[in-house]
């Protein structure tokens, strides 16, 4: 069961953070770059404060080992996959994508492609079973992700002037979703 509740308070948690960063980076004041470093240097004290607590073994969960038995290999592990291509690289790319774009797509793009290449590669790498159950959950959240970003026709009750069928003035100013959009210079 603690795996289940720390899973369920990481996405509630990075589902909150997420919201916010798209609403800061949209507003104009901060690109993806200052907004990683920011969430980086707020988050570093706090995990070494929860790393220095864990290998000491206080609050009952699992004690941490220290840093000092890992290997060459694991550091390697680490460094490299880690830290350069997951907290490096992912996110950056992923900040990239929130300041061009709407956290209902670019959320679910990214946390649907990240478990199905760990499953893939835990499968062919690590020797992680792959079973039927695994290939149709991997599948149905792929489909349920493809369903939810795929851009379709608006309905005509949803367009600009709200008017089925009519088209807008083009002396009447901008629409909802251009005035939207001109309030976040250098973000489209």
């Amino acid at each position: 069961m603690k795996p289940i509740l720390f899973a369920v308070a990481a996405g509630l948690c990075w589902g909150i953070g997420e919201v916010c960063t798209r609403s800061a980076l949209h507003a104009g004041k901060v690109g993806p770059i200052g907004a990683i470093t920011v969430r980086s240097l707020v988050a570093i004290p706090l995990l070494l404060l929860v790393f220095w607590l864990m290998t000491r073994g206080v609050g009952g969960i699992k004690v941490e080992p220290s840093l000092a038995q890992a290997d060459g290999g694991t550091w390697t592990k680490l460094i490299l996959g880690s830290g350069l291509v997951a907290g490096g690289l992912a996110m950056i790319f992923f900040y990239m994508g929130l300041s061009f774009g709407e956290v209902s797509v670019v959320k679910p793009i990214a946390f649907s492609i990240a478990p199905a290449v760990g499953v893939t590669l835990g499968w062919l790498v690590l020797g992680e079973t792959m079973d039927a159950r695994k290939v149709i959950a991997l599948g149905l959240i792929l489909s349920g992700v493809l369903v939810l970003t795929m851009k379709g026709a608006a309905p005509a009750a949803a367009r600009d002037d709200g008017h089925r069928g009519a088209e807008r003035d083009p002396g009447a100013g901008p629409g909802p979703t251009e005035s939207a959009e001109a309030a976040r210079p250098g973000m489209r």
